[in-house]
């Protein structure tokens, strides 16, 4: 689990440009006090035991949403839920799961991809008292793997 929990915070840090938002490679947002960083990709870019031991599955027709927050500078936990929106205006409801290991908490979920498109992703994040609204758009492509 320690590998999965350091997989996923790497997830959202170092890999900004797979399958990103050109315009906006940092995939980090400053919230107040909060800092969220967040990434989408294919899980089918997951390697095999981390996906298994994040219970996530493995599809080019799946992606994966990570979110951590951080709160000067250290893990945060926080309640996050929201929706993506793909092409044709569907809209999705994401749902989290926490995954807690050696005091980092981030958030993953997944969601259908069915096409290479520019997904929107609108977040509510509610942590120190407050709650905040994060939105942003990623491209996603399927086909990679």
């Amino acid at each position: 689990m320690r590998q999965f929990a350091a997989f996923l915070f790497a997830l959202c840090l170092a890999l900004p440009a797979v399958g990103a938002d050109a315009a906006k490679g940092n995939r980090q947002e400053q919230l107040g006090e909060l800092t969220v960083h967040y990434n989408a990709i294919t899980s089918s870019l997951l390697l095999p035991g981390i996906a298994k031991a994040a219970g996530l599955l493995r599809s080019k027709n799946l992606g994966v949403l990570n979110v951590a927050v951080e709160k000067a500078g250290k893990s945060f936990p926080a309640a996050i839920s929201g929706t993506v929106t793909g092409p044709e205006g569907k809209k999705e409801n994401l749902t989290f799961t926490q995954v807690t290991e050696q005091g980092a908490v981030s958030y993953v979920t997944q969601f259908q991809i069915p096409q290479d498109a520019t997904y929107t992703f609108d977040l509510s994040i509610k942590a120190a008292g407050d709650t905040n609204r994060l939105s942003f758009d990623q491209e996603l492509f399927p086909g990679d793997s």
